[in-house]
């Protein structure tokens, strides 16, 4: 895979859409999904920069993090309890409705054996599901779309929004990249590469719908199924990302509606990045978190209001963590293992995984590893798509009791 280019999703209005899509031949032997995954929709997002985890998920208890963290731990009495010993950052407060609801799990540790601490490299190896010292070309959900080929309804495989790079899409992969540019004074209008023919049926699907998401002044004001949402957005990049993704699916329309129109997506990624937060963490990653805390609390609304909460799965993911103890600029350093957020209707809530523990750090000062980040992902290609999730990983992973199935 190329070195990655890490593009944003601008915030302002009349912004210029770009589709482009990758089409591979799926394996001869790919078969039906099964009745239920495919309608389950999966929904990625992509903590770009790698998060610190122990100010989102803060050991208070631990007396070794204000030992760590002198100058950027967040104070006990600012942060929100989860339970005796662990707490949220504050800025994560819009999401307690949802953990109190049992609809938020929390997978602590999560990361992989001899972690390379290389942005790219480390995507890398998260898009690809691979091994630290293993390169595959094929993304995760790539190989897994070849498995399990989508119904002939299905619009594309995925769609991305917020990042060009295909990442977990990569090399195959049937999917829409919509990234925008600001143009002022242009009106916003889409841009179709030539690999994409109109005479091909599943290609004319993925441009109609894309078509529709460039429609009216950075909404579907004025798309042909436009389907009003009352559920308020925050702004912002991540805001307005997370926007453009309920728009689609108000777009595509309820889940037999969209098998039959031929406009389903399986599913999509969004990116929020700024997280390599060597200098002045507190206050970026305060913003960040609040961001991501607003947007996914304005997706499950949305979401409720689709119809489409208890068919969907949400999931954060990012390359690696931060070291435990803070550097000289108020920052930290990249590091190993990180938390990561599941949540959907259908989600077991509550903490997993392992919880860090200050005073066992490694040699190098970073934090053990607790569970496998493939693990999540087999528990998303076996329990919540049905697949084979060892034949897509290439090695068998267990599956976490995170879904109601």
């Amino acid at each position: 895979m190329k070195r990655r280019s890490f593009l944003s999703m601008s915030a302002a209005a009349g912004a210029t859409l770009s589709l482009r899509s990758a089409f591979g031949a799926l394996a001869p032997t790919a078969r039906a999904w099964s009745s239920c995954g495919s309608d389950n929709l999966l929904i990625l997002v992509e903590l770009k920069g790698g998060n610190d985890g122990l100010n989102t998920v803060i050991p208070f208890a631990d007396p070794g993090y204000y030992k760590l963290r002198k100058n950027i731990g967040i104070k006990r009495e600012h942060a929100i309890a989860l339970d005796e010993r662990t707490a949220l950052h504050p800025s994560l407060l819009p999401l307690m409705p949802l953990w109190r609801n049992r609809q938020l799990a929390i997978v602590q540790g999560v990361g992989y054996a001899q972690p390379n601490l290389s942005h790219f490299r480390s995507t890398e190896i998260w898009d690809t599901a691979s091994r630290s010292d293993q390169y595959l070309r094929d993304g995760w959900l790539t190989r897994a779309f070849a498995q399990m080929r989508a119904p002939a309804g299905f619009a594309a495989d995925g769609v991305l929004i917020g990042n060009a790079e295909m990442g977990p899409f990569a090399n195959g992969a049937r999917s829409i990249a919509l990234s925008a540019s600001t143009q002022h004074g242009n009106a916003s209008r889409l841009v179709s590469p030539a690999l994409l023919h109109e005479r091909d049926v599943a290609a004319s699907r993925i441009l109609d719908v894309g078509k529709e998401i460039g429609n009216a002044d950075g909404g579907l004001g004025a798309a042909r199924h436009h389907v009003q949402l009352n559920t308020v957005f925050p702004g912002g990049v991540f805001g307005n990302s997370v926007k453009a993704a309920m728009q689609m699916l108000a777009v595509c329309g309820a889940p037999q509606e969209q098998r039959r129109s031929g406009r389903d997506v399986a599913a999509i990624r969004l990116t929020l990045s700024g997280f390599d937060t060597h200098h002045n963490q507190p206050v970026q990653q305060a913003a960040l978190l609040g961001q991501l805390a607003e947007g996914l609390a304005s997706m499950k609304a949305a979401l409720v209001e689709l119809g489409r909460w208890d068919r969907t799965l949400v999931m954060t993911y990012g390359e690696f963590g931060r070291r435990a103890q803070e550097n000289h600029s108020n920052g930290t350093d990249h590091g190993t293992v990180a938390p990561h957020f599941l949540m959907g209707a259908r989600v077991r809530g509550g903490l997993y995984g392992l919880p860090p523990t200050l005073a066992r750090l490694d040699g190098n000062g970073e934090l053990p590893l607790g569970i496998d980040f493939r693990q999540l992902y087999a528990t998303v290609l076996g329990s919540w798509w049905g697949l084979d999730a060892s034949a897509i990983l290439q090695q068998r992973f267990e599956p976490l009791p995170l879904l109601r199935v």
